[in-house]
């Protein structure tokens, strides 16, 4: 595609996190929710379908993203751990393994009680791993490393000779289930799979009196190759996420990211100061994910009724090709990501006009761009730029 690149308008797209959902009483979140500025969005652009992977595949928040991004996600399988690390500003080096870590809370017979501890605190689980830190430094030759990440989440790097990636992920997915062993998945991670087996055992010991008394782990990664998102499309392009992991991703694909974002309301300050420095702009909201998550319903229509308000912001920046999706699916009724394709919004003066009044479900589906994949997203959103020259004679 290098060869069809010029340049042309800007581009923004706005990632709604978890954002397909699932009746409830007969209508989704998104036809439940008010949303007056984006039915006067929808009633000017048209919409479609994404597929963030392949039919039926329930996609990781990674290959979600770099399906967004334009790369192939069975190609760029790349773990959690090294996104984690990036967002918060954690250099991994070559032959380094980074984990991304849950603080959570287990039974006196070791079975999962809540995975994220109650999501607690960005403060608590910061003194949590300063204790982790203080107490393990390295076991069976494997140094380890904890960093502090946003509300339960953390990161864990190891460094040393012969580690290795490919262990078991510890993490059941869900409460009810005790945690599995970080067992070895080839024969040269067995030093590794000992060194985390013998770390968790101490780990418990460490936060035997804590509300959150255990820890679970998964997306075990070391540093990927990837060609930089601004070579591969020619766009200098910008990343605004106030989640590490979100933040770690744009870092990955070469887009540059503020470091130190808070909110999704400090993101659309940055983005009304910066946005003509860009060609590109990623922007994120994390909220109606977590409603998902949550099974909470109403939550998630709130959520979805607190981003229609700025979308008045955001079209004020002037952006002449508009797209706003999901990465993927969250329906309250699974409390988790699905394998449900996410509506796509696409707005720019040359994509056309559907018949949709409401930006939802129902209405995508019947939608001018119909179904496609996520990483054919970027191509299209440069196409409507006018960012792409006709490919042969």
């Amino acid at each position: 595609m290098k060869e069809l690149l010029k340049k042309g308008d800007r581009i923004i797209l706005f990632v709604m996190d978890g954002l397909g959902g699932l009746p409830k009483d007969g209508k989704t979140e998104l036809e439940f929710a008010k949303t007056p500025n984006l039915n006067k969005l929808t009633e000017k652009s048209v919409l479609g379908m994404l597929e963030p992977i392949s039919s039926g595949i329930t996609p990781g928040s990674g290959p979600a993203h770099l399906s967004l991004f334009g790369y192939d996600p069975l190609k760029y399988n790349i773990g959690r751990g090294i996104l984690e690390a990036l967002g918060v500003n954690v250099g991994v080096k070559k032959g380094e393994v980074a984990i991304r870590g849950n603080f959570c809370r287990i039974d006196e017979n070791g079975v999962v009680v809540d995975r994220r501890a109650g999501r607690i605190s960005t403060e608590e689980s910061t003194e949590l791993v300063k204790k982790l830190s203080e107490n393990i430094k390295e076991i069976e030759g494997v140094k380890i490393n904890f960093y502090p990440g946003k509300e339960h989440r953390f990161v864990i790097v190891l460094s040393g000779e012969g580690i290795s990636d490919r262990l078991k992920e510890t993490d059941p997915q869900k409460e009810g289930y005790k945690p599995h062993l970080p067992e070895p998945l080839e024969k040269n991670a067995g030093l590794t799979s000992k060194a985390l087996t013998k770390m968790l055992d101490e780990a418990k010991k460490i936060l035997k009196d804590e509300k959150a008394n255990f820890i679970l782990m998964r997306g075990y990664a070391k540093p990927p190759e990837i060609e930089p998102f601004p070579d591969k499309f020619g766009l200098k392009s910008l990343g605004l996420a106030y989640y590490p992991m979100y933040r770690g991703l744009a870092k990955l694909v070469g887009m540059d990211v503020i470091p130190d974002l808070k909110s999704f309301e400090e993101a659309i300050e940055v983005l009304k100061e910066k946005h003509k420095e860009y060609d590109f702009v990623y922007l994120h909201f994390k909220e109606t994910d977590k409603a998902g998550e949550d099974g909470n319903f109403e939550k998630k229509v709130k959520e979805i009724e607190r981003v229609d308000k700025y979308i008045p912001e955001i079209l004020e920046c002037d952006f002449q090709v508009i797209a706003i999706t999901g990465d993927h699916s969250t329906p309250w009724k699974l409390k988790s990501h699905s394998w449900h394709p996410c509506p796509l919004l696409l707005h720019s003066e040359y994509a056309g006009v559907d018949e949709a009044k409401r930006f939802t479900e129902k209405e995508a589906l019947k939608g001018y761009i119909g179904r496609i994949r996520a990483y054919e997203l970027i191509p299209l959103l440069l196409a409507n730029a006018k960012r792409l020259l006709k490919y042969g004679a």
